[in-house]
């Protein structure tokens, strides 16, 4: 099978290569920068250049490709874009005639939109999707662990022993290794006879601040406490990495988060059930945490 993945570079799907070259897929990789090149090819896969922007380039990129791992970027300038690019890809697969698109949504689907432009695409791209006559899974992750890689948490940890997130202590988040949710999308891959169908996954618990202080405690070998970061302070370091207007945007939907009445779900209580169609050996947190402490710990 000839895969080309979308976002590869970023830490969401990077590990969708290797987990498709496990099964024995060739494996190619979109990317807009040559600066990426040697990563993906390590990694094992065939880089090929082209932004998602270039809807001829998306013609270009999925032809003779037998499916397609989408992922729509998170830190576009503009996030309204993001419906555009997903849909250039969409019609290149259908015009190349693709047998499979497996879409990461980067997160649980809003019931409605939100007026958050990043949460609002992705409702646009599922619509445009489930009429767009190829064949399609949807693959929706919770809140990634590797979010807590980022300085905004790392710092924390290293300098006051406190694992920092922008979420309240009390709203619970079944956080997922990126590894995990690669995995899910490789299984979907390659089972046509779920075309059409969702699924929410997310880690094995669902912890609160001080639950996820615990598995970090279990995972360093020494006592984490929970920082619950104002979403102001999260945008604020965040910009320095994506830039102002992305980070901005990110910093909205914390905020939105934290001022609900009740909390909304980040995890799915029926994993067992996607396990059994999708069968995926899960990472436990304290187990992730142990496997990046050299990170957390300087």
């Amino acid at each position: 099978m000839k895969i080309v993945v979308f976002g590869a570079t970023g830490s969401q799907q990077f590990h969708v290569i290797s987990e498709a070259k496990n099964k024995g897929a060739v494996v190619y990789a979109a990317t807009s920068s040559e600066k990426s090149f040697e990563k993906l090819e390590t990694a094992g896969a065939i880089p090929v250049l082209g932004d998602m922007s270039d809807a001829q380039k998306m013609k270009e990129i999925t032809k003779e490709m037998d499916a397609i791992a989408l992922l729509i970027p998170v830190s576009l300038p503009n996030p309204a874009d993001g419906f555009q690019f997903a849909k250039n890809v969409i019609d290149a697969a259908k015009a190349n005639d693709v047998k499979m698109i497996v879409w990461n949504t980067s997160g649980f689907l809003a019931p409605q939109k939100l007026g958050i432009p990043m949460e609002d695409v992705k409702l646009d791209t599922k619509e445009y999707l489930k009429n767009c006559g190829v064949p399609y899974v949807i693959i929706e992750p919770s809140i990634y662990a590797e979010n807590l890689l980022a300085p905004y948490t790392t710092d924390y940890v290293k300098r006051e022993r406190k694992v920092a997130y922008p979420t309240p202590e009390d709203m619970p988040i079944g956080y997922i290794a990126s590894r995990d949710v690669s995995a899910f999308v490789v299984e979907a891959l390659y089972k046509p006879e779920l075309s059409g169908r969702s699924f929410m996954v997310s880690g094995l618990d669902d912890l609160k601040g001080n639950g996820l202080a615990e598995k970090f405690s279990i995972g360093l070998g020494e006592k984490i406490d929970f920082y619950a970061m104002p979403p102001q302070e999260f945008g604020d370091k965040l910009s320095i990495l994506v830039g102002e207007e992305s980070a901005r945007g990110v910093q909205g939907y914390y905020e939105m988060l934290a001022s609900l009445p009740v909390y909304p779900t980040k995890f799915n209580p029926n994993l067992k059930e996607v396990l059994e169609e999708l069968p995926v050996k899960m990472t436990p947190m304290e187990e992730w945490v142990k496997l990046h402490k050299a990170i957390f710990m300087g």
